[in-house]
C-alpha cells in the first residue's frame, strides 16, 4: 500500500467558471489557473503522483507549456491514473477536502464523487469528498481563493 497527499489553492477571479472535481459550479468568480484550475482534479491527480513518489504536478504538466493552457484537468487525472495502473496499483480510497467561503456546495458533491470515481475507474464508495469554509479567516475566508486537500492509499491490483 502507499499513501499519498497533496493541496492546491487557486486565487478566485471575475471572468473564470468555478469548477471543482468536472463539475461547474454557477458563481460569479472562477478559479485563476494555467489550466481550467480544478482544485480538486489537481489535488487528487497530485497526491496519487506523491503515493507513486513520481513528483508533483508540474513536474509532467508544467504551467510554462503552453499545450497546458486551459486544458480540461479531467485530461490530467486520467495521465496519472494510466501512470498508477502501469506502477501495478488501484485506488483503495480518497478523501478530500474542499474549503470555500461559498457558494455552499453539498448540492454537488454526489456527481463530484461520481465524476472521480469514473476517472479513476473505482467505486463511488472509495471516494470521500468534504468541502467547508474557513469561518471568514484569511483569503479563504474572504473568498479570494478555493483550496482542495487530497490524501489517497493505493493498493496493489489490476
Amino acid at each position: 500500500m502507499r499513501i499519498g497527499f497533496a493541496s492546491d489553492i487557486h486565487r478566485l477571479v471575475e471572468g473564470r467558471r468555478l469548477i471543482l472535481s468536472g463539475v461547474v459550479v454557477p458563481f460569479e468568480l472562477g478559479e485563476e489557473a494555467h489550466s481550467d484550475g480544478d482544485v480538486v482534479y489537481h489535488a487528487v491527480a497530485e497526491s496519487i503522483l506523491g503515493a507513486l513518489a513520481l513528483g508533483d504536478l508540474g513536474k509532467h504538466f508544467p504551467d510554462t507549456d503552453d499545450k497546458y493552457k486551459d486544458i480540461d484537468s479531467s485530461l490530467i487525472v486520467k495521465e496519472v491514473a494510466k501512470m498508477m495502473k502501469n506502477k501495478g496499483f488501484i485506488i483503495n480510497n480518497i478523501d478530500v477536502s474542499i474549503t470555500l467561503e461559498k457558494p455552499k456546495l453539498k448540492d454537488y458533491i454526489g456527481q463530484m464523487r461520481a465524476n472521480l470515481a469514473t476517472l479513476l475507474d473505482t467505486e463511488i464508495e472509495n471516494i470521500s469528498i468534504k468541502a467547508g469554509t474557513n469561518e471568514r479567516l484569511d483569503s479563504l475566508g474572504r473568498n479570494e481563493a478555493v483550496k482542495a486537500e487530497s490524501i489517497v492509499l493505493l493498493k496493489e491490483g489490476k
